[in-house]
Formats: C-alpha cells, sequence, structure tokens
C-alpha cells in the first residue's frame, strides 16, 4: 500500500493550489482570466475552510484538510494529462475524545468530496457497535454488509470503533472487522471507512490488529478543547438561543469548567459538556 498521505509544508501546497498554467502565446489575456480562474476552481475547498473557520478551535484541522485536497486535486491534473496517478484509498481514522468535533468535520470531509467527485453522494451513515454485531453466526456480516451499502457513495463513520476489538477471539466484533477489511478493499473507492474514538483504546485495538493500521492513509488528531474554547462554545449556544451570560454567570461557568475538566481529564466530553450543561 502507499504511503499515508501527508504534505508537510504548507507554503508548497498554496503554491500548488494558486498555479494556473503558462500560455505563453498570450500573455495579456492570461493576466485578465487568471483572477477569476482563481476565484472559482476551488470554490469547494474555500466554502470547507469558512465552515471549519466558524468552528471553535479547528486550525490544524482546516491545515490537514487542505492537503488532502491538494493531494486529491494534483493526481486529478495529473489524470487529466495523461500521467500516472495515485488512486489511493481515503479511509480515516479520528482519534480524541467525545466532543471535540469528530462528527461535525466528517460530515463536512463528505461535503467536500462530493463537490470534488471523489464521491457520489457525500451523505454520513454513523454507526457504533451495536449496529455493527448480530446476536449468532452470520448475523453480524450480514448487518456490517447492510451497513455498508448504506454507505455507498458517502461515508461511514463507526464511532468507538475499538469496542469492535473487545471479547477476544470468539466475539462476534471480530467477524464485524473482518467483513469492514474486505469491503475497504473490494469497494475501496465507493465509500470511505471512518474510524473514530479515543487516542489511546485506539492505539490498543490497532495494536491488536496489525493490519489495520496501513488501511488507513489518513489519520486526524483532535485535541481537547481549553477553557477558553469551551467558554466560546458555550457562548456561542447561548447567542444562538438569544440568552446573555452575566459577569458573575460567565465567572462561574468558567470556574466550574476548570475544574471538571481538570478532576476528569480522561473522561471530559469538551463541547458535549458544555452544550449538555
Amino acid at each position: 500500500m502507499d504511503q499515508p498521505i501527508r504534505m508537510k509544508n504548507n507554503g508548497q501546497i498554496s503554491i500548488v493550489l494558486n498555479a494556473q498554467p503558462r500560455d505563453a502565446s498570450n500573455t495579456n489575456l492570461q493576466k485578465e482570466v487568471v483572477p477569476k480562474t482563481i476565484s472559482t476552481e476551488h470554490e469547494a475547498l474555500r466554502e470547507i475552510e469558512n465552515e471549519l473557520s466558524a468552528l471553535v478551535g479547528m486550525e490544524e484541522m482546516k491545515k490537514m484538510i487542505k492537503e488532502v485536497y491538494a493531494w486529491i486535486y494534483i493526481n486529478k491534473k495529473r489524470e487529466m494529462a495523461g500521467l500516472k496517478a495515485g488512486k489511493q484509498a481515503l479511509h480515516m481514522m479520528f482519534k480524541g475524545n467525545p466532543g471535540t468535533g469528530k462528527t461535525t468535520v466528517a460530515r463536512l470531509i463528505g461535503k467536500l468530496f462530493l463537490k470534488m467527485n471523489v464521491l457520489s453522494k457525500g451523505h454520513l451513515i454513523e454507526a457504533e457497535r451495536a449496529d455493527l454485531v448480530g446476536e449468532y453466526i452470520g448475523h453480524t456480516a450480514q448487518k456490517t454488509r447492510d451497513l455498508v451499502k448504506k454507505a455507498i457513495g458517502g461515508i461511514l463513520f463507526i464511532d468507538e470503533a475499538y469496542s469492535l476489538g473487545r471479547g477476544g477471539e470468539k466475539d462476534f466484533g471480530k467477524e464485524a472487522i473482518d467483513t469492514l477489511v474486505k469491503h475497504m478493499e473490494d469497494r475501496q473507492h465507493e465509500f470511505i471507512l471512518i474510524l473514530a474514538g479515543y487516542s489511546r483504546e485506539m492505539d490498543y485495538f490497532l495494536s491488536l490488529n496489525p493490519g489495520l493500521h496501513s488501511r488507513f492513509p489518513l489519520v486526524f488528531h483532535f485535541p481537547d478543547y481549553n477553557v477558553e474554547q469551551l467558554m466560546e462554545i458555550g457562548k456561542r449556544m447561548l447567542n444562538e438561543k438569544e440568552y446573555l451570560l452575566s459577569h458573575e454567570a460567565e465567572k462561574k461557568l468558567k470556574d466550574h469548567l476548570a475544574y471538571v475538566k481538570t478532576m476528569n481529564p480522561t473522561s471530559f466530553s469538551n463541547g458535549r459538556y458544555v452544550r449538555n450543561i
């Protein structure tokens, strides 16, 4: 399998995405056309970047998505020019605690890939262990196949994916993993599989299934929000409902978030916790 998609130099990416074909025969005409071309060719990326920018704490995610976009864009250009182009699967792994924006980013990726004609539908099918694992032999494979079928043309997003590895060899979760792996190979360009979960549990899950790691060329890390970011999320939620915090309430909320975050560093649910307060 090809190496994971990872472009380190964001400056080089900007040059690639802003480059225009040269036409030595008509330089003046080219100068007039370039602004219009730049404003429309990467409109899909700009739309997703704008949506990410509207979210709290997504700076690194924006860079990563731009890298993925550039990789796909370059390969499409090579293909159009009759050159060899990589046809790597785009299955992904999202590592991070709950409430850090994993599902939101998955939806945005589906929207971006639809606009780029990477996916035919761009929809998101969310699932967890109970949606894949059956109660008797053969049931799990059928449930998993049905989910993959629903996800064709879009993204199958499995949260807490590490739970499929619990229970040992006799657990039906292994059957679900085997079925997913088969469809990742047989239909690798028809849908995208995203496995999501806590970083530590996902790493352990991969250690039990060493062949899985190489099947996910894209790994996204979702850091926890700091207290200031959590406060900003809370204020935006209140603003949507036309509420305003008093100075005293704001201080109490900030102190409370700092306390809960410190006391529950591994189980704190970030934005989800703020939403539930």
